[in-house]
């Protein structure tokens, strides 16, 4: 693999990645040494990108996308299927929030980007380990949802209006 290719790749696998990568998995997955990977950090450093070090690896803190609040209404049966809607259009659905009568709003952050990132949080779901926070609200809450276009978006909520989940 090239330089360029690598560092495409690199900048790729950080981007997606909402946990610090180490350059030991890097350099492994770029089939090179941990020295080239620190080599090319500091030359993507270089052009401008935001990478920091950690000390679990490293972080590409590219500035946030364009978000956008839904407000959705489906019955528990259908979480799954309202989630994957929008991770599989290319949004990252952060949050989850209620707008309680009496508690006033109730959040609790998701980020969830991928089909797995959803599986995992529906068995949570199904366990009995967590409880959906639409119960408090006969099923009516809000997502903030972000995605790196307004079109993205805009697929989204065309996506959620098809299947009757937007309110």
């Amino acid at each position: 693999m090239n330089r360029e290719k690598r560092l495409d790749d690199i900048i790729n696998k950080l981007r997606v990645s909402k946990d610090p990568i180490s350059g030991s998995a890097l350099a492994s997955a770029c089939k090179v040494s941990r020295q080239i990977i620190v080599q090319d950090i500091a030359l993507l450093k270089a052009s401008n990108f935001n990478i920091i070090s950690t000390n679990k690896g490293y972080l590409l803190m590219d500035p946030p996308g364009k978000q956008k609040i839904f407000k959705v209404f489906h019955t528990a049966d259908q979480i799954a299927d309202e989630l994957h809607t929008i991770v599989e259009a290319g949004g990252r659905v952060n949050d989850v929030f209620v707008i309680h009568e009496v508690y006033g709003e109730i959040k609790v952050l998701l980020s969830l980007g991928s089909r797995r990132d959803v599986d995992e949080f529906v068995i949570s779901l199904t366990e009995g380990k967590i409880s959906p926070l639409m119960k408090l609200t006969d099923e009516y809450h809000f997502h903030t949802v972000e995605a790196s276009s307004e079109h993205i978006l805009s697929v989204i909520e065309q996506n959620l209006r098809e299947k009757k989940y937007l309110v």
